[in-house]
């Protein structure tokens, strides 16, 4: 039987931003059609992809319980996406998964509940899982996030910050806001906007699943850092921080991502970052940091996939 979601309060719109990802638009549909409580609508956009996404999204879509609208126009980025869905939707909430990413099938039961039970939340989250290109679980935000319920401006200002398939929003409030679209990054100012809004409600269970390959943006470091310092920098006012508060930050965030820098194999970025504002850390971090250097990428690259394997051991697959 055919859930209604009208009949069970599920007044959430949920909007798929398609670019290039035949290889798991599927997937994330699937994820979607196959929810516990069904959302009142579904809109999927693609933005100019060249692969056969399109063709993939209007067969499922084709045998969708519930209604459904694809979308297809040439490429103007994804906040401007985002902000096409945001303007033909309707539902009190609203979410959207990227075209590669999944939902196990009680994320929109258990965050149209949390919204409902949380009046002063502007939207809510919870931890994430990472899978790779077959849907196995190399990581999971519960072994390393220390995400924070409630006021959430102190966590955002570290960079520490939601995963965007763990997100369901309240309308009322991001449509004071919307994504900003000469960003690059399209949520970490939009968090920033709306915590000094209201609170952010977080669900500690794994409900989501961020897709780790090759074509993320989190890959473009040097864009994800600067994206960063430059949205601080614009809602500093609006935080009601100083300049030196801000400068504080950009000199802790600088240093901290030395280590994404290395991750990479990028030693010399990470040098420089780790010698220019060494002062804005602990002893212990600085230590830690400075081992790394010594080691050779290879190294760090065989430890990373000996931790992907046993988190993949302990954690499984998603079936979708």
């Amino acid at each position: 039987m055919t859930i209604n979601a009208n009949e069970l309060g599920a007044n959430v719109s949920v909007v798929v931003p398609s670019y290039n990802h035949a290889h798991f638009v599927g997937s994330c549909l699937r994820s979607i059609v196959k929810q516990s409580q069904q959302p009142r609508e579904l809109l999927v956009i693609d933005d100019g992809s060249t692969d056969d996404s399109p063709k993939q999204i209007a067969a499922i879509l084709n045998d969708c319980p519930f209604p459904s609208e694809l979308i297809v126009r040439d490429n103007r980025g994804l906040c401007a996406t985002l902000n096409q869905g945001l303007e033909k939707t309707s539902g009190e909430y609203f979410a959207y998964l990227s075209s590669d990413d999944l939902w196990l099938a009680e994320f929109l039961q258990a965050r149209t509940e949390l919204l409902d039970q949380s009046p002063e939340a502007v939207l809510c989250y919870g931890h994430a899982f990472f899978v790779d290109d077959e849907n196995n679980i190399v990581d999971c935000t519960a072994d390393w996030a220390n995400y924070v319920d409630g006021d959430v401006r102190s966590m955002l200002l570290t960079t520490m910050a939601p995963m965007s398939p763990t997100v369901l929003y309240r309308r009322s409030a991001l449509e004071k806001f919307g994504w900003n679209e000469e960003s690059q990054l399209e949520d970490y100012e939009l968090y920033l906007k709306l915590s000094s809004a209201g609170e952010f409600a977080f669900d500690s269970r794994v409900l989501s699943a961020w897709r780790w390959h090759k074509s993320n943006t989190s890959w473009n470091q040097r864009m994800m850092l600067e994206e960063h310092l430059n949205a601080l920098h614009r809602l500093a006012p609006q935080l009601g921080l100083s300049a030196d508060e801000v400068g504080k930050l950009q000199r802790r965030i600088r240093f901290e991502r030395a280590e994404d820098f290395l991750r990479l194999g990028d030693k010399e970025t990470a040098k420089t970052l780790i010698v220019e504002n060494f002062d804005a850390t602990s002893p212990a971090i600085l230590a830690r940091l400075a081992a790394r250097m010594l080691l050779p990428h290879r190294v760090l690259q065989l430890r990373a996939q000996r931790k992907k394997r046993r988190k993949n051991r302990r954690r499984g697959k998603i079936e979708v």
